[in-house]
């Protein structure tokens, strides 16, 4: 549901409210109006039975005691204490990144290359990152290194990701297992519930080590399950383009981007699946898993807005009241 916002007042929500108990109040302003009625009609036979001619009755004088009701009613929804969105970070929660260096990632189709430019968002990611979130790295290529454990010092992270080279093969569900064992060993305590975790796996391509991913040592669907069963979701981000290509060993090797394992490695761990051709789009994607797993939406109190209109209200009513109403000396 959107909230309106007026200038000089601002946002009025009406998500919900945490004193609806309060808005008993609001049966005043109806009472006060019933009786206004009633006094009315009275006022207006009183007036018949000492003359025969109608006597006009202006509408305009009822304006004061309607913007009355309308500030009191005002007043009562602020008494109720409406709720908005607020974004709280998260604390303590864990990310860990885990980037592929195989050699596919010298590709160019991605100025300078894939590698580069991930690390280059990855760098942006963490400067970026609500701090009190702890982050830690693994790059891997045939076999996953734990560069940085998890660690509120996100500095840790952008220095070592300068340190990111490339090596054979694709160990895609080793990184995974790696990542789930540096999220367990951080051992992160504190508070009532364990902290909240996610890995952001980045690669161009499927994995090929083992050459079947529902292997039931290291495959990488396997690590995906044991993810979901631990309650650490993978967002994946599949990097590069169709064009890819690069030398190796003299050797001309087409590496276009593959998305299909990516997509099943997310949807197996419960997590978000991305796709980037250029580094804006990955900053893009990072900025999306930032705003998912960085923060927190809970219901914060609303009612300043309802408050403020409510008194502005209760002002104009006063003023109305002794311009319509006022009494000239004879």
């Amino acid at each position: 549901m959107s909230r309106v916002s007026l200038p000089g007042i601002g946002p009025l929500p009406l998500y919900g409210f945490q004193r609806p108990g309060l808005l008993l109040f609001g049966l005043i302003p109806l009472a006060l109006l019933a009786l206004y009625v009633v006094v009315q009609l009275r006022r207006r036979g009183r007036l018949r039975r000492f003359t025969e001619a109608e006597v006009p009755q202006p509408f305009w004088r009822h304006i004061p005691i309607a913007v009355s009701v309308l500030g009191l009613a005002l007043l009562t929804i602020a008494l109720g204490t409406p709720t908005h969105d607020m974004r709280i970070p998260r604390n303590r929660a864990v990310i860990m990144l885990v980037i592929d260096m195989s050699h596919s990632m010298r590709a160019t189709d991605v100025e300078p290359n894939r590698l580069k430019a991930a690390e280059q968002a990855a760098s942006q990611f963490a400067n970026q990152l609500t701090p009190g979130v702890n982050l830690g790295l693994v790059g891997f290529a045939g076999t996953p290194y734990l560069l940085v454990p998890p660690t509120p010092q996100h500095q840790a992270t952008i220095d070592a990701l300068t340190k990111l080279d490339f090596a054979d093969g694709t160990a895609t569900g080793e990184a995974i297992f790696t990542a789930l064992h540096a999220i367990e060993a951080a051992g992160l305590t504190g508070g009532d519930t364990p902290p909240p975790a996610r890995i952001v796996l980045l690669s161009d391509g499927g994995e090929n080590k083992p050459t079947n991913p529902n292997d039931p040592h290291d495959g990488a669907y396997t690590a995906s399950r044991l993810a979901k069963d631990q309650g650490v979701p993978i967002s994946t981000i599949s990097f590069g383009t169709p064009s890819g290509s690069i030398v190796l060993d003299g050797a001309h090797i087409n590496v276009p981007v593959s998305t299909d394992q990516m997509r099943t490695i997310a949807k197996l761990s419960g997590g978000q699946s991305y796709t980037a051709t250029n580094l804006g789009e990955l900053n893009k994607d990072y900025d999306a898993i930032q705003n998912e797993i960085g923060y927190r939406t809970v219901p914060g109190p609303g009612s300043s807005g309802w408050l403020r209109l409510a008194v502005i209200t209760a002002v104009i009513a006063a003023g109305l009241a002794l311009l319509i109403n006022r009494r000239l000396p004879t």
